[in-house]
């Protein structure tokens, strides 16, 4: 892989881009509120299953349809809306994919705006001529991660187990990626509805710190 891209895509995935990512659990919050996740071990079974069959394999599937262009930008961005099962969840792609596209515009100075952030990366992707397998590998650890992230605020997980749950689900990552660079839509399913319920059940709890 050339190395502008490797520093592109790091740049992209980085928690320092202004996306907005850390202030997004994804449910979590409610997840550890009503004792659905409460160590490391569970909260890695809750990734894994959003990497395998929720919204994280749905995402890599966006970000490869809309790199490959075969369907219109607007179908993809569509179904990817659809596919939030909540108001927040809605919010999350929504507002991390209209902040990706106002910094990738300025400071790559293309024409992105009104994307879902999956659909956004993968079209700035290819304007770029990314390589696509490293770009939705690199998605999904970044996705991870700041769920881990998260959910060291949340729930008693210190920096060394965090730090072993993203690297046990490294190999996952890579092969969700490889199976969705076909950018196939019709292999879009999910299956995660506890993390879809938990998603609701935040938009009523008393107390967060998270917007989702």
């Amino acid at each position: 892989m050339r190395t502008d891209a490797a520093l592109t895509l790091n740049q992209w995935l980085s928690p320092a881009f202004p996306v907005g990512a850390f202030t997004y659990s994804h449910g979590l919050e409610a997840a550890f509120h009503a004792g659905w996740i409460t160590d490391a071990a569970s909260l890695q079974a809750w990734l894994c299953d959003l990497l395998t069959l929720g919204s994280a394999h749905a995402d890599a599937h966006f970000v490869a349809a809309a790199y490959h262009g075969q369907v219109p930008l607007a179908e993809v961005d569509g179904m990817a809306r659809a596919f939030a099962p909540c108001r927040e969840r809605l919010l999350e792609t929504v507002a991390q994919g209209k902040a990706f596209c106002d910094v990738v515009g300025h400071v790559w100075d293309r024409e992105l705006a009104g994307l879902t952030y999956p659909v956004a990366l993968g079209r700035a992707a290819a304007i770029e001529e990314l390589p696509l397998e490293m770009t939705l590998t690199l998605y999904l650890q970044a996705f991870i991660s700041n769920l881990v992230s998260a959910a060291q605020r949340l729930g008693p997980i210190g920096q060394t187990e965090a730090q072993q749950v993203i690297r046990a689900l490294a190999p996952t990552c890579a092969e969700t990626a490889t199976e969705a660079c076909d950018g196939n839509l019709s292999h879009i399913a999910s299956a995660t509805f506890l993390s879809d319920i938990a998603s609701m059940k935040h938009e009523t709890q008393y107390s967060r710190i998270f917007r989702s």
